[in-house]
């Protein structure tokens, strides 16, 4: 099991599912070898024998396949898994193939009661008898951690699953602090560390604090550069919210603004943060993979 009190150097998956936060030009640049399951499976392994020491990936059946080589030609149990949920762009995609939300809604649900995973069902029975939305939410957390459990196996470690930022910014914009406090006690139960990505940081901890929410029994992943890049409303703002922030796991995302910055200034500006405890960065080339890890590795230690 991964030291929980080194920093988190994670490989990111966005390379895999083919999004670059720059452009759609510069995810076509990458070619189509990285959308080959061998091929970005040998990529995380290649950053995880190089200074890695975790893997954070949306949950999806490109990811789980990656996973599944992974387990195959390593032990997984070696590094650490943190994982976003739901897969935004795959939900989306879905809804518009199946006639918009109420068609999404069947797909998920038929899926859900075929996993026959009985926990879940139980839990979602309740959700849906007394239009329950937390226990709806756990219901589908379960699921998507039997998908990991299943593609993984029992060795591996599941740091933390992350709600996807298009839930967690809209909870916050619905002050739905039942919400967020119901999911922070949920999952410890299940020896996973609940977590939220979010692009709405300062915001984030304003309302956390608000609410009394203890930071340190969370995971945030969010982006932090020195340009700003997605950092909102400001990255003044933002460094402002982390001096703030303390005992909790947060994760430096975007930390290279989609290119614009060199490894060496990016983790410069990293390493002069305070309160962070982790980073995660996405690469689609075999020798990036090899140098940005090792360089990563060896300034944070």
């Amino acid at each position: 099991m991964p030291e929980k009190e080194s920093m988190a150097i994670l490989v990111g998956d966005n390379p895999f599912h083919g999004i670059s936060h720059l452009s759609q030009d510069r995810s076509r640049a990458r070619g189509s070898e990285i959308n080959n399951v061998d091929y970005a499976s040998h990529l995380v392994m290649t950053a995880m024998e190089n200074g890695a020491n975790g893997f954070m990936f949306s949950v999806s059946d490109t990811t789980l396949s990656i996973l599944k080589a992974i387990r195959r030609k390593s032990a997984i149990r070696d590094f650490g898994l943190y994982a976003i949920v739901p897969y935004a762009y795959e939900y989306v995609r879905l809804a518009t193939q199946l006639g918009g939300i109420s068609g999404l809604a069947k797909r998920v649900a038929k899926k859900v009661i075929t996993s026959f995973d009985v926990k879940a069902m139980a839990i979602g029975l309740k959700g849906i008898a007394w239009t329950d939305l937390a226990s709806l939410l756990k219901t589908y957390v379960l699921y998507e951690i039997s998908r990991i459990r299943s593609a993984t196996g029992k060795q591996a470690f599941l740091d933390s699953v992350l709600l996807h930022e298009i839930i967690t910014e809209m909870a916050l914009s619905l002050n739905l602090d039942w919400f967020f406090k119901s999911y922070i006690e949920f999952m410890p139960k299940l020896g996973i560390r609940p977590g939220f990505e979010t692009r709405n940081f300062a915001y984030l901890v304003e309302k956390f604090k608000e609410w009394n929410i203890d930071f340190s029994q969370i995971t945030i992943a969010s982006p932090f550069n020195k340009i700003g890049f997605q950092m909102n409303p400001s990255r003044i703002k933002c460094e402002e919210a982390l001096s703030g922030v303390t005992g909790s796991k947060v994760i430096a995302m975007s930390i290279l603004a989609a290119g614009y910055l060199r490894p060496y200034e990016a983790m410069d500006y990293v390493l002069a943060l305070p309160n962070l405890n982790g980073v995660v960065l996405g690469v689609s080339k075999e020798h990036h993979a090899r140098e940005t890890f090792k360089l990563l590795k060896s300034r944070f230690e």
